[in-house]
């Protein structure tokens, strides 16, 4: 169960990254757009450090507070929930 976890985990990393990728290549050639709200679909389903890194590593989206303070937000909430259902898996025997 854990292995298909981390298989999800990182495709759903590559297909934020290659979102935010897509995204960039799109807004140099003057393309029809992908929406934010899909990049920010993607991260809130798990693909926060995919699209953040990404987007850093293309420079992307970069002076945009919305994108540079959203998406780590969502990951530290998301790492705060994954820590509580761990918390209480573990020593409240809830899971």
């Amino acid at each position: 169960m854990v292995q298909y976890f981390f298989v999800y985990l990182l495709t759903i990393n590559l297909i934020g990254a290659g979102l935010a990728v897509l995204d960039k290549w799109k807004a140099q050639h003057g393309r029809w757009r992908i929406p934010e709200k899909t990049l920010f679909l993607a991260c809130a389903l798990g693909g926060c450090p995919g699209v953040y890194f990404a987007m850093r590593l293309c420079r992307h989206k970069t002076l945009h507070k919305r994108f540079m303070w959203g998406i780590p937000a969502i990951f530290v909430l998301q790492l705060f929930v994954a820590a509580a259902i761990y918390y209480l898996k573990i020593h409240e025997g809830l899971f």
